[in-house]
């Protein structure tokens, strides 16, 4: 069987249970985003991701340290969507080109206290959880604080939430994002 059995809903369709969240998403964005739709399958995913990424939004991580706890999890989990939507994100916040090139590629931030944060990143999706000493260490001599090692298991929840639903659901990119497609490199 297909990714085709999952379907991008709209209001009509959807559960009841997804409806109200679906509109409001629709009000907030001007759109339903695709990926949304598909998500409304099950109410209960779409509430619990909107709702983890509203506290994630809430944490004492910045705009941009979150985008590049974002990016960390889009991109070790190839979750195209995420890595354009986002890419868009950063673009309306006036991030640097070569901090957002730094981020899709996968490379090295040309700002210290960023390149510690995607580490670290990086390494509680390695270790699930279990960060190496010295991963800690590192993470919090940029500047960072222990509350911020929490965050970051926060945005890596969240975003496994996301990327994990929408490569399930092989969700397209909306016609918005086109500009910022976004394959892995091949390796």
């Amino acid at each position: 069987m297909s990714r085709r059995v999952f379907t991008a809903h709209t209001l009509d369709t959807a559960p009841a249970a997804a409806r109200a969240t679906m509109a409001s998403v629709q009000r907030k964005q001007g759109h339903l985003p695709t990926a949304v739709a598909l998500m409304a399958e099950s109410p209960e995913l779409l509430k619990g991701f909107l709702g983890a990424n509203a506290v994630f939004e809430a944490s004492d991580l910045d705009p941009i340290a979150r985008e590049v706890v974002v990016f960390a999890v889009a991109t070790r989990n190839e979750c195209h969507l995420c890595v354009a939507m986002h890419t868009a994100t950063l673009a309306r916040q006036g991030a640097a080109p070569e901090l957002i090139d730094a981020l899709r590629a996968g490379t090295e931030l040309p700002d210290a206290r960023l390149e510690a944060l995607r580490g670290f990143t990086l390494a509680v999706l390695d270790h699930r959880g279990a960060v190496p000493d010295a991963d800690l260490d590192a993470f919090l001599a940029a500047g960072w604080q222990p509350r911020h090692a929490l965050d970051v298991v926060l945005g890596v929840g969240t975003y496994t939430i996301s990327t994990f639903a929408n490569r399930l659901t092989d969700a397209p990119l909306d016609p918005p994002l086109a500009t910022y497609a976004w394959e892995p490199a091949v390796v």
